[in-house]
């Protein structure tokens, strides 16, 4: 029998101007001989009635309409009473296919928890992949105690209904599993994120980016520039080292912050914004050190970044700050973890790393880990749970 899957996440699908952990598994589902649809649930602008089109990739996207605007009216995702009847027309979509097809239910986000009780699923399977109700800049306001108390709630909803949870970290799974009673906790897996392997097996490179900028070794970070990035560091890694550039590719998701926009005045710093994802390997391969400079915070506790299999894939050695989920792949010239804010640790460990960049034997160690981390083999094991 064949198979629909309903994966609610976090927004449209190209409102995130990047490719995260759910538009990978909506396209491996997708792309499965025994899938006969992949809806991607989400919220909507309040002046969407439930729209469902059909994307590109061929996968339906369904729309809920918030109740508006307004960041604040966003909680109501997390809250029964303001969503429950504009989900009925997806259940009783589902409802006319149900004798035909297994259906089952994906949260990569904690919205909608009571879809999870509004029709028989085959199976409901939560992959967590953040701290959702954590402050990502660590602001302990009143609104957003209040938005971790909403969030914690709905979660902790789904979490229980849920038959399997997969989570990016270890961190993350003992959070989930100290919401679980014992019994339950072995329901909890870790599958960390992985790579598109092949995407970064080529040489070709954006040129044009760098081309009058020297040529300094390039520090690189690629993905989206939010608050839990360290800017403080890098600005004054930048300043110490006016020879060396360092290349940001990505959306600005810090809505335009006094760091970020302070940074990008430094001569040596560069700023592409969002590039597609199938150039993304382009920009990589002119980086030679990739770095993932991220705060020291609750948020960043739980983070295993996307980039860390990207990087190594492309041939380039890592450091990490304030990131213990990547503690284990620590690995001289491979990659470097650090804790804290030490701007000359982070220097020091740069240059090690360039004093080692031309190994071919550690180039191919980086390689051959990468390769171990490709998404359809992470994906097809979590099928299997």
């Amino acid at each position: 029998m064949k198979s629909i899957h309903v994966l609610v996440a976090t927004a449209e699908w190209e409102n995130d101007q990047l490719r995260y952990r759910r538009h990978r598994l909506a396209e491996y589902l997708h792309k499965q001989e025994k899938t006969a649809e992949v809806i991607w649930l989400c919220p909507g602008k309040s002046l969407d009635s439930e729209a469902v089109e059909i994307l590109p990739n061929g996968i339906k996207q369904w729309k809920v309409a918030d109740l508006g605007d307004n960041k604040l009216l966003r909680f109501s995702r997390f809250i029964s009473i303001f969503y429950k009847k504009k989900l009925e027309k997806l259940v009783a979509y589902l409802q006319a296919k149900q004798s035909a097809y297994d259906i089952n239910l994906w949260y990569t986000y904690p919205a909608f928890p009571i879809l999870a009780e509004m029709f028989p699923w085959r199976k409901i399977v939560y992959d967590c992949s953040d701290l959702w109700a954590a402050s990502i800049d660590g602001n302990k306001s009143a609104v957003n105690m209040l938005k971790y108390k909403i969030i914690q709630s709905s979660e902790s909803r789904i979490i229980e209904s849920a038959h399997t949870v997969t989570c990016t970290s270890v961190y993350l799974a003992e959070q989930v599993k100290d919401k679980l009673p014992i019994p339950k906790q072995k329901k909890v897996y870790t599958y960390e994120n992985g790579v598109d392997f092949s995407l970064f097996q080529h040489n070709e490179k954006a040129a044009h980016v760098l081309a009058d900028k020297g040529n300094g070794p390039v520090l690189g970070y690629i993905g989206g520039i939010k608050p839990k990035l360290d800017f403080a560091l890098i600005q004054e890694a930048a300043e110490q080292r006016k020879d060396w550039q360092f290349l940001f590719v990505g959306p600005d998701g810090t809505n335009q912050s006094e760091e970020f926009q302070k940074l990008l005045k430094l001569p040596n710093v560069t700023w592409t914004g969002s590039v597609p994802p199938t150039l993304v390997s382009h920009y990589m391969n002119l980086i030679d050190i990739g770095i993932m400079p991220y705060k020291p915070s609750t948020y960043n506790k739980a983070i295993f970044p996307l980039k860390l299999f990207e990087f190594l894939a492309a041939g380039k050695a890592v450091i990490g700050t304030n990131l213990p989920s990547t503690k284990r792949y620590a690995e001289n010239g491979i990659y470097t973890h650090l804790e804290g804010t030490s701007v000359s640790s982070f220097l020091k460990a740069c240059e090690e790393i360039r004093i080692n960049k031309a190994e071919t034997e550690t180039a191919e160690r980086r390689i051959s880990l990468a390769k171990t981390k490709d998404w359809n083999m992470i994906f097809a094991q979590m099928m299997e749970l």
